[in-house]
């Protein structure tokens, strides 16, 4: 039986986009018959979850790690070590034949080296895609340092992971990596659960207000501040009375977050509602009858999945690869043609004024959803491990 050690930044129940993904992950391979082991800072003490070992490994503030954590660059290792510290001493004791970790902020960025185990990184989005362009010097270094170590981490490893074609491109321009290691394309699953729930859930009927849903953080790759301004565009034609009334929920996003010079008309079509367990955002699909999800880039595309599987038109952007690939090429929704206010509020503004369409896009999100699950993420990423664990063995005869 081959033993995987996965590590993740968090685990559910805590409700986030790699904690999702790095649920999906292993419950796929213990699907495949594989021992797992997650380790995760989100938590301490040890767990079993529906059959998969969780090992937490949160780092105290007051601790020798958590210190380090304050220092500018060099706090970005914190995590890093503590990881290290666990896996091995798990290793130790019963010998991993994989370890697999986000590319994000670089965990396993010191697991790096002859371990006698294959480190696989599975590419979700880059530090550097996420952050804004201007930043203070404090941040630029920490920024550096995270930059380095995913590069590390990435060029280390014996194999790696990336969602999409597209994806995996930019990966490896962005890393500079050797294009001797594996690399593979492989799609996350979703939750069975929520595909049950999304096949039982009808398509809203015409009714107003038409409801919006945005899934994420209110941050620059999510394309938040640009569908705030879409949202004021469109909340200005609903007071003038062109436009049909709309409603857009923001899971993810807390109230302070929303544009401090929001207006009013503006303020009253927008509810934001924070982090939510999953329960929520399951209701929150079933009565949207719009997704509005205009990243600039998104690595896994979780939205996009879910979205389709509920049979729920999206609205995106075509700047992101994933997006093209999810909506675009399926034609489960619009893409606007750039990540601007303008551009969103027309694709927008078409679903909106026309139940006819929403209908129309509905139907073909249907034919699209369930492309991807748990048994061929387990059968994927199965087969990248073998190779990995080949390219290591040759690294280390």
């Amino acid at each position: 039986m081959m033993r995987t050690a996965l590590l993740a930044w968090d685990y559910p129940p805590s409700p986030s986009g790699l904690s999702t993904a790095a649920r999906e992950i292993a419950m796929a391979l213990s699907g495949e018959g594989c021992d797992v082991t997650v380790f995760t800072l989100d938590r301490s003490g040890a767990h079993d979850i529906d059959g998969v070992r969780v090992v937490g490994c949160d780092i105290p503030d007051q601790s020798r790690i958590g210190r380090l954590r304050k220092w500018a660059a060099i706090g970005h290792a914190a995590a890093p070590l503590r990881f290290r510290q666990a896996v091995l001493l798990d290793h130790a004791a019963k010998p991993f034949d994989v370890v697999e970790a986000t590319n994000w902020y670089a965990p396993a960025s010191l697991l790096t080296g002859r371990h006698g185990f294959a480190l696989v990184t599975r590419n979700s989005t880059p530090a550097a895609w996420s952050r804004m362009a201007e930043l203070p010097v404090r941040d630029k270094l920490d920024a550096a340092a995270a930059d380095l170590l995913e590069k590390k981490q990435a060029g280390s490893s014996a194999g790696l992971i990336s969602n999409t074609d597209e994806h995996g491109r930019r990966i490896v321009d962005l890393y500079k990596i050797d294009s001797q290691i594996p690399h593979r394309t492989i799609g996350l699953s979703l939750p069975p659960e929520l595909l049950k729930t999304a096949q039982s859930s009808p398509y809203p009927a015409g009714e107003e207000p038409v409801r919006i849903l945005f899934v994420g953080r209110a941050e620059q790759r999510k394309g938040f501040a640009e569908l705030m301004g879409a949202v004021e565009i469109l909340a200005a034609e609903v007071a003038s009375g062109t436009l049909p009334p709309f409603h857009v929920n923001l899971l993810g996003v807390p109230s302070v977050d929303l544009p401090s010079q929001m207006s009013a008309h503006a303020r009253e079509r927008v509810t934001a509602l924070g982090r939510q367990p999953d329960e929520m955002l399951h209701d929150l699909y079933r009565q949207a009858h719009i997704v509005a999800a205009p990243s600039r880039y998104e690595s896994f595309g979780l939205v996009y999945q879910e979205a389709i599987a509920f049979g729920r038109p999206v609205v995106a952007s075509a700047e992101d690869p994933s997006a093209r690939e999810f909506v675009g090429a399926t034609g489960a929704g619009l893409l606007a043609e750039r990540t601007l206010p303008q551009d969103i509020a027309a694709s927008l503004r078409s679903l909106i004024q026309s139940p006819q369409l929403r209908e129309q896009l509905h139907h073909r999100a249907v034919l699209a959803a369930g492309r991807f699950d748990r048994p061929y993420l387990g059968r994927e990423t199965m087969a990248l491990y073998r190779q990995a664990i080949a390219k290591s063995g040759k690294a280390r005869s």
